[in-house]
């Protein structure tokens, strides 16, 4: 196993899979980015994502009810969709229940991601629906398009660039925000309309992780600013003997957006973002590869991909 991945084996997965299939048309993005782009026509792509959530990986009952779960599912999505600076427009919604739960859960199931999908304004134009003996299993697939003329990929970060963070972070899990986090839709088309959205992703991982794989996708690296990072108030009441810092760069499950952008929009958005949603400059963008947290004192150090992976048996 590649040295870079041998303590994150779902990425080695990821790379092997990617290196047996290829992009061809009308796929224009495949494996590597938060979406996949497709271009069945000269003048427009098209955003494809999808998630496969389980229960007691992704969320348990309690404290998740049937209606958060189905919200969760798809939220997941339209945050991916989000980080490519795209709007979600239809869902297919598959689902593995179990049988113990009965027609009443699958129906709560369903109404949690068809509120969603209403208040987002995306249509659920299929799926598939299965009964086992196991846990629930969600999966969804989310089609959307580009609110600019093409989407935002995790790998445009220069040299210079501005790293920006929506919202605040750490805390997702213990004071249940992963289960009703708001996609940042509204706020991406906002972004894509003031400024130049050089790279962008969602903080599924956590933003040290997440950040890596940015820098990876853009060649480059990065210097984080340890006092600037906003962090949740969860993260900040955090009592487990972990820093408030090192939650809000390591939890994961914040589903906030990373985004890198030119110095020059970066101040014009420090001086004209209005939207209720903050935005936070949390670093900028260098040649040298490798990422590095600088403290207030002046003293910095290595920031390695710290943040949620998933465990894969015997790959391990």
């Amino acid at each position: 196993m590649n040295d870079q991945f041998k303590n994150r084996p779902e990425f080695a997965l990821i790379e092997w899979i990617r290196g047996r299939v290829r992009d061809r048309h009308p796929v224009t993005l495949g494996i590597g980015d938060d979406a996949a782009c497709l271009k069945p026509s000269a003048d427009r792509e098209s955003l494809v994502a999808i998630d496969m959530l389980m229960e007691g990986v992704h969320f348990t009952f309690p404290p998740a009810t049937p209606q958060l779960a189905g919200r969760k599912a798809l939220a997941v999505n339209l945050s991916d969709i989000a980080a490519m600076a795209g709007r979600p427009v239809a869902a297919f919604v598959s689902v593995a229940l179990p049988n113990n739960r009965g027609m009443d859960f699958a129906r709560d199931l369903h109404d949690g991601v068809i509120r969603l999908a209403d208040e987002y304004d995306v249509i659920i134009a299929g799926g598939d629906t299965n009964s086992w003996n196991g846990p629930l299993a969600i999966s969804i697939t989310v089609v959307g398009e580009p609110f600019g003329s093409k989407p935002v990929c995790r790998s445009g970060a220069l040299p210079g660039d501005w790293l920006f963070v929506t919202g605040a972070l750490g805390g997702s899990l213990p004071s249940g925000r992963h289960l009703t986090f708001s996609p940042r839709i509204a706020e991406v088309r906002e972004l894509q309309k003031a400024v130049d959205l050089h790279a962008m992703i969602d903080i599924s991982d956590g933003l040290a992780a997440d950040l890596h794989h940015v820098l990876k996708a853009s060649n480059a690296g990065a210097v984080l600013d340890a006092a600037r990072i906003p962090l949740t108030a969860a993260a900040l009441a955090a009592s487990d003997g972990r820093t408030p810092l090192l939650h809000g760069l390591s939890d994961g499950e914040d589903f906030e957006l990373l985004f890198a952008v030119s110095p020059e929009h970066g101040r014009l958005l420090q001086t004209e973002w209005r939207e209720l949603t903050p935005i936070t400059r949390i670093g900028e963008v260098t040649e040298r590869p490798g990422c590095v947290l600088r403290y207030p004192d002046g003293i910095a150090e290595p920031l390695d991909p710290i943040g949620w992976t998933h465990r894969l048996g015997e790959l391990e």
